[in-house]
């Protein structure tokens, strides 16, 4: 028999109205939505349903938006058991919700924290983010390497054959995206975001987290948490806490992970949550896995 992976979305997901449909139709749904607008403070259902878009957008809206949207689903499944779980980023969090290494009331406390301390080391030390499509990653880190000289800039979300995301200074990262250009890639695009995530400029943001982090209670996983960090599953609570610590700075090695779950033994893979961009991440990454997307209550229902 074939395993199972739940993948959880990260940033970039939230759509206005998302989660609306759940809160209708579910008492759990409701509750849970609920609870996590008492412990954030942010008048989520608003956000969420109505918008505007621009407000939720905002690094610490989304953040806490996706989480609950998607920790929601994963808590109202009740037919369907993932022998692993990932998450993009964000998502880890999501990941590590449906592994028990965490409670909801206190990981949507602690990703509201994370969304503050990303937007604030974002206004603090100004980056940017760009997607570069159609080279290996060997030669996008060498480019990421000679465009240093001119400012910081590292690959930051290998994402899936051919598409990588690098991050840094405005200086570093647009003059690895102009060599990049010359050296063939196929598509160049910088990304309209709040900061360089998953780089050094992320540093205060670590440094604020760390606190809360560490008087979170964490738990053991139940099952394998295929970490963005090391591509590779970890369970035990004291790795995960310095793992989540060190995403902030460090490149999130989604291909390799997704692999990794393929070769011990996952053939299907549930992306929970807003939207369908893990999906295609995985579609690219391997072809022959059964893929599938659990986003409206009407793709709940056959699993509750």
């Amino acid at each position: 028999m074939g395993k199972k992976a739940f993948i959880f979305p990260g940033q970039g997901s939230q759509y206005v109205g998302m989660a609306k449909d759940l809160f209708e139709n579910s008492v759990e749904a409701k509750e849970m939505i609920l609870t996590a607008e008492e412990a954030t403070g942010l008048p989520l259902r608003n956000l969420m349903f109505n918008g505007p878009e621009e407000s939720l957008k905002q690094t610490d809206v989304t953040q806490p938006a996706i989480y609950l949207h998607s920790v929601v689903l994963s808590s109202l499944i009740r037919t369907l058991e993932p022998d692993f779980v990932a998450g993009h980023s964000l998502g880890e969090y999501s990941a590590l919700t449906a592994a028990g290494a965490v409670q909801f009331y206190e990981a949507i406390k602690l990703v509201h924290a994370r969304g503050k301390a990303m937007l604030k080391a974002g206004i603090e030390n100004p980056g940017t983010m760009a997607a570069v499509i159609g080279l290996e990653p060997e030669k996008l880190m060498d480019i990421c390497n000679i465009a240093g000289e001119e400012g910081i800039v590292q690959c930051a979300n290998f994402n899936s054959p051919g598409q990588i995301v690098i991050s840094g200074s405005v200086t570093g990262v647009r003059k690895a995206m102009e060599i990049a250009k010359r050296e063939g890639a196929k598509l160049v695009k910088e990304l309209v975001v709040s900061g360089a995530f998953h780089s050094p400029l992320m540093e205060n943001a670590r440094e604020e987290l760390k606190e809360t982090l560490e008087s979170t209670p964490f738990y053991d996983a139940k099952k394998p948490v295929y970490t963005n960090v090391t591509a590779k599953p970890v369970q035990n609570k004291d790795e995960i806490k310095e793992l989540l610590l060190a995403q902030l700075t460090k490149p999130v090695r989604w291909e390799e992970s997704i692999k990794n779950m393929i070769e011990d033994g996952a053939d299907e893979f549930y992306e929970v949550g807003p939207g369908k961009v893990l999906q295609g991440l995985v579609k690219r990454i391997n072809p022959d896995v059964r893929i599938f997307g659990i986003e409206k209550y009407s793709d709940l229902e056959r699993y509750l």
